[in-house]
């Protein structure tokens, strides 16, 4: 698949087929194709946590889920994925890696951060999952850990205290009546609404 066709094609998916798992050489290319993100300083302040298992991906669920709480509609259908990847970045890398004498800093202040490198660079990571998924025929979701999960998926998985889970990829293949799982439906804005062209409130209109 040509990337510029992957991109159009990708989708959020978030139903998939519990019958068929992804095949290990498939999830090897995912994992390290995303590993050609880009990252400030070729920093790397990212680490993945793969869960195949189904012990794994329900003690992921579980450390998930609230206790009174029953299974929605997309709980049940995203828990199907066969595969998740927890995506998580390491904000002293980077303070680290800026404070070598190659680099403009010598400390490490926070403040030279006006916005965090480290979730940016994990994100772009995340976005190439999802490009290859798509390219290699996969179904994919990026969704987030809720706010009062994050410790108990920390200690779960033994996830050190100072990186942040930013989010997870789900990956599988999409159940064949599987629908985009949105309640609401939302167009794509268009170039005109969000690109400007020179000045902000100046549209950028495309030449074609």
């Amino acid at each position: 698949m040509q990337l510029q066709e992957a991109i159009r094609r990708r989708r959020m998916v978030r139903r998939y087929d519990p019958d068929r798992p992804v095949p290990p050489e498939v999830l090897d290319r995912v994992v390290q194709l995303a590993l050609r993100a880009p990252s400030a300083g070729f920093s790397q302040g990212w680490d993945f946590v793969v869960l195949e298992s189904a012990e794994d991906r329900t003690a992921f669920w579980d450390a998930t889920a609230e206790d009174d709480d029953l299974p929605d509609a997309w709980l049940r259908g995203v828990s199907s994925a066969p595969a998740l990847i927890l995506c998580c970045s390491d904000r002293q890398t980077y303070l680290d890696r800026y404070a070598e004498i190659d680099k403009p800093w010598q400390d490490k202040d926070e403040s030279h951060w006006p916005a965090p490198y480290w979730d940016i660079d994990t994100g772009m990571a995340a976005l190439l999952m999802l490009l290859v998924a798509e390219d290699e025929g996969l179904g994919s979701l990026f969704f987030g850990v809720p706010a009062e999960a994050h410790d108990t998926v920390h200690e779960t998985f033994d996830i050190p205290k100072d990186h942040t889970i930013i989010g997870v990829v789900a990956l599988g293949y999409a159940a064949e009546d599987a629908p985009s799982g949105s309640t609401t439906k939302r167009r794509r804005r268009g170039v005109e609404e969000v690109v400007h062209r020179g000045r902000y409130g100046r549209p950028y209109t495309p030449s074609a």
